[in-house]
């Protein structure tokens, strides 16, 4: 993959599922906006995917 079509997937995942995710907004409301955070980097399946574009796109920059 290049660093081009990784960012794009990236911004696509979050258009598509992290604007306007209710789990994240209820989140915030309840427990802060550190929780909601934490629980998309450790419990939900596209906050996975894109710590997985994330790495991608780290080795893309060491490449270069």
């Amino acid at each position: 993959m290049d660093f081009t079509t990784i960012v794009q997937d990236i911004d696509a995942l979050n258009e598509k599922y992290c604007e306007g995710c209710f789990v994240k907004q209820q989140l915030r409301k309840d427990r802060g906006k550190a929780a909601a955070h934490r629980f998309c980097i450790e419990s939900c399946t596209i906050g996975e995917q894109l710590q997985f574009l994330g790495q991608e796109l780290l080795k893309t920059s060491k490449r270069a």
